[in-house]
């Protein structure tokens, strides 16, 4: 089997930075973008971004963009919705999305999410993390996983499915996903959450640091 296409998905309003694209923030040098590109880029077999507004600003990073097509801000979900309607465009049947903003995710993020899925009838998983203590005691001491929802493997097979559900007002992208019965694959947070992301001028301070680890 082929590896699926990878979606990059830049679409995000980032209104704790003051807005702007996020992805494009630096740290060690080089853009977040440029750091999910690199992780990104050899688990998959093509890979696009999803980004709204001039694609001339992405120019640097010589991937095809692809704006949401829902009418105004629809969340990640309309990112991969734009992704989905992509690989299809490509011959695809399969995609993996990955957030703009989070360099330091999984490196074998594709193949544990392909390994999920197998069996299912339409290849649907998210990527989660084991729920910290602290998280815990703050969800009153119940033990379970962070879901992260930008990453995750997605069936071009429910695109029309999915932009009905958009249209419909569906944002939540945990309820379309257990709609379709997704599954989970389990990632270690050990030792730092792979999936932390920059929202803040603080995390990006942090994200320089974590970048010695990573």
């Amino acid at each position: 089997m082929t590896k699926p296409l990878g979606v990059i998905l830049a679409g995000g309003l980032a209104t704790r930075m003051g807005g702007g694209d996020k992805g494009l923030l630096q740290i060690g040098g080089r853009s977040l973008l440029s750091h999910v590109v690199d992780r990104l880029a050899p688990q998959v077999e093509g890979l696009a971004l999803n980004a709204n507004g001039d694609p001339a600003r992405f120019r640097d990073l010589g991937l095809p963009v692809v704006p949401d097509s829902i009418e105004g801000y629809a969340g990640p979900l309309a990112g991969v919705l734009a992704g989905l309607d992509w690989a299809h465009s490509q011959g695809a049947d399969r995609i993996v999305t990955a957030a703009a903003d989070t360099p330091f995710f999984p490196r074998d993020l594709v193949a544990c999410l392909c390994q999920a899925a197998e069996g299912q009838g339409y290849p649907l998983v998210l990527a989660t993390t084991p729920r910290r203590e602290d998280e815990e005691l703050k969800s009153g001491g119940s033990r379970g996983v962070n879901r992260h929802p930008t990453f995750g493997l997605w069936p071009v097979a429910l695109r029309d499915d999915l932009r009905d559900a958009l249209n419909d007002g569906l944002r939540k992208v945990v309820l379309w996903t257990d709609r379709h019965n997704g599954r989970e694959a389990l990632f270690s947070a050990d030792p730092f959450d792979p999936f932390f992301n920059v929202n803040t001028p603080e995390d990006l301070a942090l994200a320089e640091k974590l970048l010695e680890q990573a």
